[in-house]
Formats: structure tokens, sequence, C-alpha cells
């Protein structure tokens, strides 16, 4: 039998689980409301398949009941379930390679001399995922400024997933991953001792640099200092343009002047926003000196 033939006996077969489209309606609903999330239509059959699991797991038999779940105010484990399996925590070392090597050859010098005349530098990973984003921001850093630990030079880490924090806190990562790092950076990256599965461990001197929280991007954020430099990348394409124009102007306002903001390749800025920013780099944004706030963030 061709593979065709298989795909479509499969396409008749029924589904395991009832999904009509008020169910679909209440899901994306509530990852709208929740977390930003813009679940179109045309991803019913995606968000089926990966919820299936989890209504499988928990011996469900509807996504009504598992919607009920999911509106229980105590149900915060089982969010972080629901999110991961609504979004793709795909990453690598030096993703999109030319985002670190401005940091390193343009940006980082400045910020360097900055620290040293005693000022704080600060770059933020604002969906820093299971954590090599944040690594490699840090081993830029000490490429670039090996006596980081006597200024202060500071990296946080975010992400909406709890779970994932933990990992990317963890800072282990298996041998595969090994060969994303250049060779040049992978003695200050990669400590010394390696485990009995082959799997790598960031360095500890690395690991002093960042400080890893859980943040929703769309929820209130509690930092008020300044960042010299934040990297916000494949994460606004899960929102809709109001939702991702809103997060562009926040972090407009949470930048130094001439601060700059690193973004994924497929996204764009837009709106009014885009105007407060200049493109130094591929999609890499300055921030322009001479505007007032985009927001009051006392009307949140």
């Amino acid at each position: 039998m061709t593979s065709t033939a298989h795909q479509t006996m499969a396409s008749l077969q029924p589904a395991e689980f009832a999904f009509s489209d008020a169910d679909f309606g209440q899901i994306a609903s509530l990852a709208q409301e929740k977390y930003g999330l813009n679940l179109q239509s045309s991803k019913k059959a995606l968000v089926y398949s990966r919820l299936a699991k989890r209504l499988r797991q928990l011996k469900m038999s509807t996504f009504a009941d598992y919607y009920a779940l999911l509106s229980q105010p105590q149900e915060q484990n089982e969010h972080s379930h629901f999110l991961s399996a609504l979004t793709t925590n795909v990453t690598h070392f030096f993703r999109e390679e030319h985002h670190f090597s401005y940091l390193q050859n343009t940006v980082m010098p400045k910020l360097v001399t900055k620290a040293k005349a005693g000022q704080s530098v600060r770059l933020w990973s604002s969906a820093c995922s299971s954590g090599q984003e944040a690594y490699c921001m840090a081993a830029i850093v000490n490429a670039v400024c090996p006596e980081f630990a006597s200024l202060d030079i500071k990296i946080l880490a975010t992400d909406i997933d709890p779970k994932i924090v933990a990992q990317a806190k963890q800072g282990i990562y298996p041998d595969t991953q090994r060969t994303a790092i250049p060779a040049a950076f992978r003695d200050t990256m990669i400590a010394a001792n390696t485990a009995s599965d082959g799997s790598i461990t960031m360095h500890r001197k690395l690991k002093s640099l960042i400080s890893f929280a859980e943040l929703n991007l769309i929820g209130a954020w509690p930092m008020r200092k300044e960042f010299d430099v934040i990297f916000c990348r494949n994460v606004a394409i899960y929102f809709d343009p109001a939702t991702q124009h809103r997060l562009w102007a926040r972090f407009h306002d949470l930048l130094a002047p001439d601060g700059h903001m690193m973004i994924g390749h497929s996204e764009r800025l837009g709106g009014p926003t885009a105007k407060k920013f200049r493109n130094v780099d591929i999609t890499t944004y300055q921030k322009s000196t001479g505007h007032a706030p985009l927001l009051d963030e006392k009307k949140e």
C-alpha cells in the first residue's frame, strides 16, 4: 500500500477524542487570555494532537473535562503542561549566530567601558527556553570581559514555563549540543568534568553571571532597572499583532538610551514602536534617543 493510501486511511479514522469548534474556541481563548498565544482555527488539528497526549496521561475522556481542569485556580502545574504542549522549546547554542557576533564585536566593548566607569550593565534573555541563549550571552560577556565578576554586569534569563526554567538553571545538555558551540568557546563554556552519559554542563563561571526566573511576558514585570541588551527571539511569532506591538513598546521603555534589542529572524517590528528603533544589523535594533516613553507603566 502506498504512503498516500496510508495517509488517506489514517485521515478517515475517527478521532480518539471529540474536539468540536466550541472546544477549540475555549482552549484558544484561554491560551490568548493567559499567555497571549494566538491560536488560529488553522491550528485546530495541531492543538488536538498535542493536547490529546495530556488527556491520555490524565485518563480524561473529553476536552470539556480538560478545560474544566485548567479553569481551576489551583491547577498551575497543569498550566505548565498545557503551555509546554502548545509552544515549542526547540533551541540550540548560538542560534542565529549573527546576534552574538554583533553583541561581541559592537555592543559589549562599549558596555564594558560603562561597567568600568562604575555603572551597572544589564542584559536580558526574555524567553530563554532551556537556557542556551543565556549561556551564549554569558560566554560573550566572558570573552570580552573575563574580569566581569569584579564589575556590576548581570544577565537575567526568564521564561514562562517553570519546568523549562528549572532545566535552564541546571545547565546540563546532551552531548549532541556540543557541536553547536564554536571551538573557540568550548573550554570556557563547558565544565571539565564529563558525565557518564556524555552530557555537557555549563561552566560555573558563566552560571554566576545569570539569574533565572519565571516570567509571563504579557503579564506584570517586576523589573524597573534599565537593560542595555534585550534578546526576545522566536516568541513574538506566537502573539497576535496587537500583543506584539505592546511587547515591543514595553521593551522600548525598559531599554537604556541606545540600548539594543535582538528579535527572531522571522519577526519584524511593527506599529508605532518601529519608529522608536533603528535597524543596525540583521534583526538587531537600537533604541533611538530623544523620545518619550511609549507606555505609562502605572496605567497597566
